[in-house]
């Protein structure tokens, strides 16, 4: 039906409906864009796209289990994604696989030029693959947010407050010796020391003035920062490789391929082995029921042992034996008490017989010692007992011949001659 043809009050009723529902489409549509810009905002937020990031790269062997999108971790958080996985050219003899990385603000600032490295390892079990980074040790931080200036020695010992001054580039004296080095604060005789070595400008940076954005990144190979721009390559980071999964399988299998003749090998013997214990074991059955009756009787004999009379007992020393032994062994304790008391007069008696030759040796020695003294008192005793005895030999030779004691002094007659007379 046309609107004309309706009355003005269907019309006016038509017209108000048709606002309302335009209002309720409005506020629908008000709440979905609403609804669409908070999810946008939370998953920028989430995924970190209002963060300041930086840009690493390293090269691995394989890109086998990684891809892009996949995320960065560093000490359990994840601190960025993979940006980009690509193969080197086909001319470049050292490098395979050239992956690029990026990570989020704050997590940056633990990269540093000495310690941090790039680690590829295994994930899962099913071929899977992640790449961390490695909080760094010591060096300079691989990037800086500071203002960089470009001046020479003379003139940056004019500028004020030179303790707010770090240097951002190293240099070597002679030999090792660092004149500066990056984040090292600038001094007077360091600039000095710059200006006799003559280095026509030093890159130094203002710590009071930080930027929200990458000032500069440094540069290994002319150990300084560069001023960072959008077309500033990345910070390369060494990486450490493990192998993928597939390749420590294959590895392990081919160790297995080797090693199976050998398992079979010992699995045989140990057949071998357990056919042989299996006859061992028969064997040792028929050994135990032969010497099961000689146990028994050594169990009973066993139990015995401790009755006095027991039977381990009467087999060593029979009842006559153990009669005879017990006499023999009175006999001779009686014997042993005889010799003992024997022993014990002889003893008494060899120590009478002690004293008193001890007692006749010292009257000899006394009487030894008067006969001495008596003949050192008289010095003419020996020489008249002398002559006393030679009188008195003399008087008995005398007697001899005298015709009334002669036959008192028979003498063998000399035996007569028998030899022929002449």
């Amino acid at each position: 039906m046309p609107a004309q043809d309706l009355t003005p009050q269907l019309r006016t009723r038509l017209s108000r409906v048709e606002r309302a529902v335009g209002v309720f489409v409005s506020i629908a549509t008000l709440l979905l864009l609403t609804g669409f810009v908070y999810y946008l905002y939370n998953t920028a937020e989430r995924k970190g796209w209002f963060l300041t990031k930086a840009r690493y790269f390293t090269f691995i062997d394989t890109g086998a289990g990684l891809k892009v999108g996949d995320p960065v971790r560093m000490m359990g958080f994840d601190v960025g994604a993979i940006t980009r996985i690509d193969a080197q050219p086909p001319e470049d003899r050292f490098f395979n696989i050239y992956v690029e990385f990026e990570i989020k603000d704050p997590y940056y600032g633990y990269m540093w030029t000495e310690g941090s490295r790039a680690r590829v390892a295994s994930a899962d079990l099913l071929g899977k693959r992640g790449l961390e980074v490695t909080k760094g040790t010591n060096g300079a931080p691989t990037y800086i947010f500071i203002q960089i200036r470009d001046i020479a020695p003379a003139d940056a010992e004019r500028l004020p407050d030179l303790a707010n001054k770090v240097f951002l580039e190293e240099h070597h004296g002679e030999g090792t010796n660092v004149i500066c080095a990056p984040q090292q604060v600038v001094t007077v005789d360091a600039l000095k020391a710059l200006e006799a070595a003559n280095v026509p400008k030093v890159r130094i940076g203002d710590t009071k003035i930080v930027s929200k954005k990458m000032t500069g990144v440094w540069n290994d190979k002319v150990g300084k920062y560069d001023v960072y721009t959008k077309t500033s390559p990345p910070y390369w980071l060494l990486a450490d490789e493990s192998p993928a999964l597939a390749d420590r399988l294959e590895r392990l299998a081919n160790q297995v391929e080797v090693a199976l003749p050998n398992i079979l090998n010992l699995t045989n013997q140990l057949g071998q082995v357990l056919s042989n214990a299996a006859k061992v074991t028969a064997t040792a059955d028929s050994v135990l029921d032969s010497v099961r009756p000689a146990i028994t009787n050594l169990t009973v004999i066993s139990s015995q042992i401790k009755d006095p009379k027991g039977s381990l007992g009467e087999w060593l020393i029979p009842t006559n034996l153990n009669s005879q032994l017990l006499l023999t062994l009175e006999s001779a304790n009686r014997a042993m008490t005889n010799a003992s008391i024997t022993l014990e007069s002889a003893d008494t008696n060899l120590t009478t017989i002690a004293v008193g030759l001890d007692k006749t040796l010292e009257n000899l020695a006394e009487i030894t010692s008067n006969l001495n003294a008596q003949v050192q008192a008289n010095t003419n005793l020996v020489t008249d007992l002398s002559t006393t005895i030679v009188h008195a030999d003399e008087m008995i030779q005398g007697l001899k011949h005298h015709w009334l004691l002669r036959s008192a002094f028979k003498t063998n007659k000399p035996a007569k001659s028998t030899s022929p007379k002449k």
